[in-house]
């Protein structure tokens, strides 16, 4: 039990620092692009997200978790995928590079042929990388993970802002895409160390395949929630709006992702190695769920409250419009985090069909709901959209209850009273600054503030979470 503390811990501190070391620089990154480009040329480049994401989704196949699910995968498992994933990828990128008129027309933007088929050379690279990331992951390499993350940013974006700096528009957000996935790649392979062989045997492939398949579709379906409302925004309303609504969920995707990416990155490792002890799980679990929420509540709504004093300093006043986009957002962003841990653990139960049925009702739901509020206005969907993400977590939560029998009210407990603590806490530091007019000054202040009030009460009524961080933080030599 201590070794899965111990390594559990270990996991999460180093997936805190990647996530929050890549956000941190994705969002320096984003400030001086925002300041660089416009939201026309932000919008070029953000209509393609959607192909690229669904389509690394299908090329992934589902696989990467399917290898983190097994037990002791082999070298001959590892082999199989990789050749799987490369052969897949290579299909996509063709289907792709002929479709590019098709997409640029429906967009109404001629450039996006050229544009689409560079974007799209991401698939083939990527492809490279994700058995070998799939180890890493599989064995919770997270440091290792951190540090190509970081060095991978740094390049890739340093590379992005002096082609912006140059006049390339948005081919700057082109060549920084494609830079950070090659330079992930090579880090991968530097730790790993890890090479395919040539003798290529598909047998793993077939026998994952049941399990890895209804995880392809899961993922391609919440691809498409996460990005099909910047498809739709771009059918219906002008490319500016595109890129407001674009740029407000990046900001919204980086805060949430923190959280989401540190939980995602232990979960699954750490609740398949306990899947047949129900008590042990349970316990694990809801240690979980308070860690989340204990980091995702005060993050995302003190981004909500921070939200217009952060975009007027950081990318300018020309961003204007996405504030409210970005305060909505984060609202439903706060809840985000949760289906990280809920998918993971239906996952490691090995319920992939549960997994995939009840994402594909989720995003059908929301289809069929903008389907019929889409002439209220591009406002109207966002909350929508935002209002529905928070209500589907009690369909996850039943789900979870009937796996390992976590009760409703357990993990009502476990996460309200950070939700009312942060609540609190932001609308008091609201009220306290609302006097302050600079703009600079009331953003420090309110982070400040907050971060202060929140950490006191913390303190003052003696949450555990706060104080195993504390001292595992302060700790300074590792258990025996």
């Amino acid at each position: 039990m201590d070794n899965l503390k111990e390594k559990t811990a270990k996991g999460l501190f180093w997936g805190m620092l990647n996530n929050g070391t890549t956000q941190i620089l994705n969002a320096v990154i984003g400030i001086f692009l925002g300041r660089l480009l416009t939201p026309a040329e932000y919008g070029i480049v953000g209509v393609l997200t959607i192909f690229t994401a669904v389509a690394g989704a299908i090329q992934a196949s589902g696989f990467t978790q399917g290898l983190i699910n097994l037990k002791k995968p082999t070298e001959k498992d590892y082999n199989a995928v990789f050749w799987f994933n490369i052969s897949v990828s290579m299909v996509l990128y063709a289907i792709l590079f002929v479709s590019a008129p098709l997409i640029a027309s429906h967009f109404h933007q001629p450039c996006l042929v050229e544009v689409s088929r560079v974007v799209f050379l991401c698939l083939p690279i990527s492809a490279l990388g994700i058995t070998s990331n799939a180890y890493m992951l599989k064995n919770m390499m997270n440091r290792e993970l951190a540090i190509i993350n970081f060095i991978a940013l740094c390049l890739s974006g340093f590379t992005g802002i002096m082609l912006a700096l140059h006049g390339f528009s948005y081919w700057s957000l082109v060549c920084q895409q494609l830079l950070y996935i090659t330079l992930t790649n090579i880090g991968r392979y530097y730790y790993v160390r890890w090479m395919p062989s040539l003798r290529v045997d598909f047998t793993p492939v077939k026998e994952m395949y049941g399990f890895c398949v209804k995880l392809m579709i899961t993922n391609i379906i919440n691809t498409l929630n996460q990005h099909y409302l910047t498809f739709i925004f771009g059918g219906l309303f002008p490319i500016k709006a595109v890129g407001n609504y674009s740029q407000a969920n990046k900001w919204n995707t980086m805060a949430s992702s923190t959280i989401s990416g540190t939980i995602g990155q232990v979960a699954q490792p750490v609740l398949v190695s306990i899947n047949d002890e129900q008590d042990r799980e349970v316990r694990v679990f809801r240690k979980l769920l308070r860690f989340t929420a204990f980091l995702s509540f005060p993050a995302m709504f003190g981004l909500a409250l921070v939200s217009r004093e952060f975009i007027l300093l950081t990318i300018g006043a020309q961003w204007l419009d996405s504030i409210p986009m970005l305060q909505i957002l984060c609202l439903s962003g706060a809840f985000l985090p949760f289906y990280s841990l809920y998918q993971n653990l239906t996952i490691t139960a090995g319920k992939s069909n549960i997994y995939m049925w009840c994402n594909i009702c989720q995003i059908l739901i929301q289809l069929a709901m903008i389907a019929t509020l889409y002439q209220q206005g591009i406002m109207v969907l966002i909350s929508v959209y935002s209002a529905f993400t928070v209500l589907w977590l009690l369909v996850w939560q039943m789900i979870a209850q009937k796996l390992i029998g976590i009760k409703f009210f357990d993990a009502l407990k476990d996460t309200i009273p950070f939700m009312v603590i942060s609540l609190a806490v932001m609308a008091a530091t609201y009220y306290l600054t609302s006097s302050i007019t600079n703009h600079i000054l009331l953003l420090f202040t309110r982070i400040l503030l907050a971060g202060l009030l929140y950490v006191l009460i913390m303190r003052l009524t003696g949450a555990k979470v706060f104080e195993e961080c504390i001292n595992f933080i302060l700790k300074r030599q590792p258990a025996k």
